[in-house]
């Protein structure tokens, strides 16, 4: 595992964490998208299913296992705990536009045709779009707090770090994986508005 890898585990859960503790802090998930994540929390269940049939190593483990429950945590905090916060009125992308075109997709561009591998390309196109909702929130108010816009950063950070392990993959290891790079790419494409603004803010 190369120190690309690593920094990008690092700054998702950094993302998370930091989403986490505003909810938590200020009692509030005022300007999160629950539709965003609902489909992280299912991006994470889907592709995590090999938990119960491969052992990769502890750290793969520990990992999965911790991105799953922070995912569920926020959905709980969105959905229950705070709901009454939740701008539901804002959040509004219709999360059909993105669930139909992904499963079709993973349906016709995978690897091999069987039900784990389906969910985890499944999961790959879909965390390539999840954070749609979150930017059409915010386009739709016109303002984010700051807090939320280094919680966008740190998941930005995360994708270009993604892309450059892959690179490093390609030219060390001759490892390529076309769906899981051109999904990140894309995923990363969606990024590069907010960063112009994060930077120039």
């Amino acid at each position: 595992m190369n120190a690309f890898r690593i920094l990008g585990d690092v700054s998702h859960l950094l993302a998370i964490i930091i989403l986490l503790l505003k909810i938590h802090k200020s009692k509030s998930c005022a300007g999160i998208s629950g539709k965003s994540q609902i489909l992280f929390a299912l991006v994470f269940t889907t592709r995590y299913l090999d938990l119960f049939t491969t052992f990769i190593s502890v750290y793969n483990t520990v990992m999965k296992v911790i991105f799953l429950i922070c995912a569920y945590i926020t959905v709980y905090m969105i959905y229950v705990k705070f709901q009454k916060t939740f701008d539901s009125e804002n959040d509004s992308f219709r999360l059909e536009f993105l669930l139909v075109p992904v499963t079709g997709l993973s349906f016709l561009e995978n690897y091999s045709f069987t039900p784990l591998e389906i969910l985890w390309t499944f999961s790959i196109y879909l965390e390539s779009v999840a954070i749609l909702p979150q930017l059409f929130m915010i386009s739709k108010t016109g303002e984010a707090e700051t807090i939320t816009t280094h919680y966008l950063f740190f998941l930005g950070l995360y994708r270009a770090l993604y892309i450059a392990n892959w690179v490093w993959r390609y030219y060390t290891e001759n490892f390529y994986d076309q769906i899981a790079v051109v999904s990140g790419v894309v995923q990363t494409i969606f990024y590069c508005d907010f960063f112009y603004l994060y930077v120039t803010k």
